[in-house]
């Protein structure tokens, strides 16, 4: 997640270097936000890198966050898709910190390409269809972002792929939001993406994320935001009530398709957007099909934004081979420092303990192997396990999506008819009327054709009637399928997390106990250094581990 470059300071940051749940050591600082500080980590046993974010230290002793922040980062990690950013872990540290660890991304924020001005069309729809797929996966499992903007979405290159999408901080703005987490007068949510109904304080739905969806793609096409203000309220009263502009009237090449879809995001009426995610997702695919067939150029629109480094290769620590070889020449320089054997009581046993610390980290080394083994296949088998439920409940869901729609529009054709069938009954009611005053020919003949229409709109009705609740019943039936496709992912996806904990846990403890030998190590290092650096017959076999140390120590403070 390095949205942002690391952060310039003027000492240490003193968590650099730290060892974070036994697991992750901070390696830089990438930035900081309302919710905490993000560190570039690295696992200290697979070499992953990944980005763990420590939440604000304020808020260590609300003794609900951590429940919320596992229960909000289970959730959003168990919709697994490609283009949502992957939670590999979330916990509380020794010192009570709570921390989230999520994919380490190389790329720019979309605020970013933004900011240099409208994107091409076929380009904004692209990345609008990938956000939209993402939203769509995430709200058949039920989970909101509740606080998309551009800011919150990356644009990475994957496998060659410019502009690959990935949406950040799912369940964060939940925990922003809630008054016990922030001090008093604090904004919540970022006004400028509010949906209307946010803006009236109520909850997030899935429609206000693609209310948030319709303000990104206005942002898009055109390079501006569709409502500004520099007062809150006064943005927060037009999100409310104000008409939504008009994208063609800044730009006139936007398509009347992108236009339309745009308005329809933007409708302060729920029921007046789209109907989800996969409705919506139909319509862009429509759209891609009536654009231009040749693609912008990705690399010159992207190429001059600086994008943020690679992470550098782990720093040169010692491994246990390293341990045992410094171990033996310590030992060698004892012995010719003391050919008599009687070298001091604390030098003697520095010499000892290393070699047998080095003993130890090779046992310790096998056993943490075969734990992070074990870890990973369950780390795998729960990945295949969200894909798999999330693929069918993604598939049930676009069918149900359909169906409810199809019901809708039978509905709609049945109302229109029923519309028709009064005026019908009403021109029978005027027909026999005029025959009660005066029975003629044609009196009867209007009567008949009027009761005809009557008889033919009713029929009309009732398949259009019929075929909504076939449709409706299809849809019901759908929805069971996808419930339990859902409390089966929360069953298995309870029981994984069970393990995986089980693991973590098992490998922190293990950690720490090599830290602690690392320690140990480092310490004995130093004494036997100090003590024998002064021997002429030493030096030879000294120099070479002073100069290693030496390296360590400027890893460690880089």
């Amino acid at each position: 997640m390095t949205r942002a470059q690391p952060a310039a300071r003027s000492s240490r940051d003193p968590y650099l270097g730290k060892v974070v749940a036994g697991r992750y050591r901070l390696e830089a600082r990438l930035g900081e936000g309302g919710m905490g500080v993000v560190y570039r980590a690295r696992h200290v046993l697979i070499e992953r890198v990944v980005a763990l974010k420590l939440i604000r230290p304020d808020l260590r002793g609300e003794t609900h966050l951590r429940a919320w922040m596992l229960r909000e980062a289970r959730a959003a990690n168990r919709v697994d898709h490609a283009h949502i950013v992957d939670i590999h872990d979330v916990g509380e540290t020794e010192e009570g910190e709570l921390y989230l660890v999520m994919e380490y991304l190389v790329g720019v924020a979309l605020s970013g390409e933004i900011a240099k001005g409208p994107m091409p069309i076929v380009r904004a729809v692209d990345v609008l269809e990938q956000m939209c797929a993402a939203l769509a996966r995430a709200h058949d499992l039920g989970v909101v972002h509740r606080d998309l903007k551009s800011d919150n979405i990356m644009l990475t290159n994957k496998g060659g792929r410019q502009d690959f999408v990935k949406i950040l901080d799912f369940g964060l703005a939940a925990l922003a939001r809630d008054p016990r987490l922030a001090p008093k007068g604090a904004v919540f949510g970022t006004p400028e993406y509010m949906s209307p109904e946010q803006a009236r304080g109520e909850d997030a739905v899935a429609a206000s994320d693609l209310y948030a969806l319709g303000v990104l793609f206005y942002e898009m096409m055109t390079g501006q935001l569709p409502f500004r203000s520099s007062d809150r309220d006064t943005l927060l009263e037009m999100q409310r009530s104000a008409p939504s502009p008009k994208p063609r009237q800044l730009r006139q090449d936007i398509p009347e398709q992108a236009e339309q879809i745009c308005l329809k995001l933007l409708q302060k009426k729920i029921d007046d957007r789209f109907r989800d995610g996969h409705h919506l997702q139909e319509e862009l695919k429509k759209l891609q099909r009536s654009l231009p067939s040749t693609v912008w150029d990705v690399q010159k629109s992207s190429s001059d934004v600086p994008m943020a480094p690679p992470p550098p290769p782990p720093a040169p620590t010692p491994g246990v081979v390293e341990w045992s070889k410094r171990a033996a020449n310590f030992l060698r320089a004892t012995a010719r420092a003391y050919p008599n054997g009687k070298a001091p009581d604390d030098v003697r046993q520095a010499a000892e303990r290393m070699w047998d610390l080095a003993a130890r980290a090779s046992r310790l080394e096998g056993e943490l192997a075969s734990h992070q083994r074990k870890l990973e296949a369950i780390e795998k088998r729960g990945r295949a396990l969200r894909a798999e439920i999330g693929r069918k409940v993604e598939e049930l869901a676009g069918e149900e999506s359909r169906a409810m729609r199809e019901a809708l529009a039978e509905r709609e054709r049945a109302s229109r008819v029923q519309a028709m069938r009064t005026q019908a009954e009403r021109e029978v009611g005027e027909a026999q009327a005029k025959l009660r005053v005066q029975s003629t020919a044609e009196g009867w003949r209007e009567l008949g054709a009027a009761e005809a229409r009557v008889t033919t709109l009713q029929t009309v009705q009732g398949d259009y009637e019929r075929r909504a609740r076939e449709r409706e019943q299809y849809a019901e039936s759908l929805r069971k399928q996808i419930d339990d496709l859902k409390a089966q992912l929360q069953r298995y996806g309870d029981a994984l997390e069970s393990d995986l904990q089980a693991g973590r846990e098992r490998i922190a403890t293990r950690v720490r106990e090599a830290l602690g030998y690392e320690k140990s190590f480092m310490d004995a290092s130093a004494l036997l250094l100090e003590h024998l650096s002064g021997r002429p017959e030493c030096r030879e076999i000294l120099e070479d581990v002073a100069k290693q140390m030496a390296e360590e120590r400027a890893a460690d403070v880089d």
